[in-house]
């Protein structure tokens, strides 16, 4: 049986490249996505056995993204594409459901393996974080845990992307009044009062690029 993938990477280039590699192994890719909410409309949509998600995205960043095809897509499991290797971002994804994490310096070797080992049910990380994650556990290396919930993180990363209260209230499918809420304790947790210091955090915390 042919694994069925979804890719989703913000860059073409990239995306053409994943595709020409996974489709040279015999691995069908069903859909492209370029930002985390396409590829959640693509997962309920099309079902797709593995998503092989970017961490970096624009409108909604690879952990939030793989969290939401989890609930709407239990069949696929999601493999983050990142070229972060502090523990913490490992954390983050796996505690998000994410069952592989690859770095992208290593994606053509690790990432076909990493598919098919996910595909079996188990986890996959690529060597150059897996000692990260194993002291993190072990208690051996000091870590924070993300302050904010998955919630907060995307109206953090709409806002640092330059969409109004409006826009994000429309993209959350909120009201006006509930964005502007969490906006509000949003700034009043990371003791921010402007904007431009919640784009300073964004990228701090790899939800935006600089």
């Amino acid at each position: 049986m042919r694994i069925r993938v979804l890719l989703v990477d913000d860059h073409l280039m990239m995306r053409q490249g994943l595709k020409a590699l996974l489709e040279r192994e015999g691995l069908d890719v069903i859909g492209e996505a370029s930002d985390g909410r396409d590829a959640i409309r693509l997962a309920r949509q099309l079902q797709p056995d593995i998503a092989v998600v970017d961490l970096v995205m624009p409108l909604l960043n690879g952990v939030d993204a793989a969290r939401e095809i989890a609930k709407i897509s239990r069949k696929t499991r999601s493999i983050l594409l990142t070229m972060h290797t502090e523990d913490r971002y490992v954390i983050e994804a796996l505690k998000a459901g994410v069952r592989g994490y690859v770095l992208k310096t290593q994606a053509a070797p690790d990432l076909i393996v990493a598919i098919s080992e996910v595909f079996k049910g188990k986890t996959y990380l690529s060597p150059g974080v897996s000692g990260a994650l194993v002291e993190a556990y072990l208690g051996k290396t000091d870590f924070l845990q993300a302050p904010l919930t998955s919630r907060q993180r995307q109206v953090l990363q709409l806002v640092a992307e330059g969409k109004t209260t409006k826009e994000v209230a429309s993209l959350l499918g909120v009201s006006v009044k509930t964005a502007e809420s969490h906006r509000a304790s949003l700034m009043e947790k990371l003791s921010i009062h402007e904007t431009a210091g919640l784009v300073r955090y964004a990228i701090r915390i790899g939800l935006i690029r600089p």
